[in-house]
């Protein structure tokens, strides 16, 4: 793809590619049954998102994530976040 296309994706948005690619591939190689891994991406998808969330609501989302395994669902913790605000 051409930089001009990231280049409006990121003005569109105010996320730079380099943290868009790093967290596909944090997920892409996540192992969504240990905790400490679901706890970093859910981190950086609130950081990148410009969402900050509570402790407890990290612990639910990290909770819903480890229960659902590999079917992890990003529009469904984006969700979350969207509703939930702190």
């Amino acid at each position: 793809m051409h930089d001009s296309f990231f280049k409006k994706i990121e003005q569109k948005t105010g996320v730079s590619m380099d943290e868009v690619f790093a967290l596909a591939n944090a997920i892409q190689y996540a192992d969504f049954s240990d905790e400490k891994q679901v706890k970093k991406i859910v981190r950086k998808v609130s950081k990148v998102a410009g969402k900050s969330i509570s402790s407890d609501f990290e612990d639910q989302i990290v909770k819903s994530v480890i229960s659902k395994g590999n079917k992890l669902n990003l529009n469904e913790i984006a969700s979350m976040m969207n509703q939930k605000k702190e």
